[in-house]
């Protein structure tokens, strides 16, 4: 038998295609020793509230979800009303790919979609729609929330300052403050500051905290900064069947994921290749970055004959309109995939 150099993934279609980091397993497998009281009567759940205000310097409550969706649109239903409006970019995850879960879980909550570069909210933007916003007519929708995406659905990330800037004009307004943190490490990690001056110091009141896509199992979570938010969202989790039975599996997870800036590790090692690969894939001929690379995820234009080269070696990646391409990259990424990607895109355009 001939010896075959062994193959090597080239899956760049998601984050979500990753396996679970080996300290998350250990953390299940630890916690499956033993019975455990159920519905977050646990030591594991009990201990989670403390790690995370600890992590972000204050006190918070924490909720286990099983999906980024349900921490977004629970989340949001708390922060808006049936009639209200929630604000939010127009390549926004909650609006583009969560198949009206906030507009369900809200009784009918609107979604106003609104412009931005960079594919993130421009606090101007906000304060003119709010201050068009026609409060008191019973024939608009009236302003209760603002979320935004951190890191955006095109891998741009907001700057602390307009992360203040948003929260200063919705504290002014009376309005709530969502951040939809699917990928919070990856953002962190490029920020380099702490979580605190990243969400409440911001003006923040909830948080959607995601796991899954940067090596937990089956579990995000939300995180309440607001207090007033925490009794109501509880309720709201269990009508929709988000109240875990052996929820010391999912709190597992994130005491493991948070334990020694794991989170963080993961993040900068997924956003590093992201940025090489802009790199050195932006340097070739007719290539065309559409966003900047700051977190995990690329989009690009590239020639046909480019594409056709990537696709017949078995490359998985992302589609969007207007022949733009989307390449993830994960925590367990391999140095090797993103070499052998730029390689193929080399010789297809030589």
């Amino acid at each position: 038998m001939n010896d075959l150099p062994p193959t090597v993934t080239l899956n760049f279609r998601s984050d979500n295609v990753g396996t679970a980091s080996p300290e998350i397993l250990r953390a299940v497998e630890a916690a499956n020793r033993d019975p455990a009281a159920s519905y977050g009567d646990d030591d594991y759940s009990a201990a989670v509230n403390q790690a995370f205000s600890t992590l972000f310097e204050t006190p918070v409550t924490v909720f286990p979800v099983a999906t980024g969706t349900a921490a977004n649109a629970i989340s949001l239903s708390c922060c808006a009303r049936p009639w209200g409006a929630i604000y939010c970019h127009q390549e926004a995850h909650v609006h583009t790919s969560e198949g009206g879960a906030t507009e369900f879980y809200s009784g009918g909550a609107k979604l106003v979609a609104l412009p931005g570069e960079a594919y993130k909210l421009a606090p101007a933007t906000l304060q003119d729609t709010l201050a068009t916003a026609e409060r008191g007519i019973r024939n608009r929708s009236q302003p209760d929330a603002v979320t935004i995406t951190q890191a955006t659905e095109y891998g741009t990330v907001y700057r602390r300052e307009d992360i203040a800037a948003i929260g200063a004009i919705a504290r002014d307004a009376g309005i709530r403050f969502h951040m939809d943190g699917a990928r919070f490490a990856n953002a962190l990690a490029r920020l380099d500051c702490t979580p605190a001056e990243m969400t409440w110091r911001a003006g923040v009141d909830i948080l959607s905290f995601g796991v899954t896509k940067n090596g937990g199992m089956n579990a995000d979570a939300i995180v309440v900064f607001n207090a007033e938010l925490a009794e109501p969202l509880s309720y709201r989790l269990r009508r929709a069947g988000q109240t875990w039975s052996k929820m010391r599996f999912s709190s597992a997870q994130l005491l493991a994921y948070v334990q020694d800036d794991l989170y963080l590790r993961l993040a900068r090692h997924s956003n590093a290749i992201a940025t090489r690969l802009g790199r050195e894939l932006g340097a070739l001929p007719g290539i065309e970055l559409v966003a900047p690379v700051e977190a995990n995820m690329l989009f690009l234009r590239m020639p046909d004959r480019a594409v056709q080269a990537i696709t017949a070696a078995g490359a998985r990646f992302g589609r969007r309109r207007g022949g733009v391409i989307r390449l993830v990259t994960r925590f367990d990424m391999d140095e090797a995939e993103a070499t052998t990607l730029v390689d193929i895109v080399r010789r297809a355009l030589d």
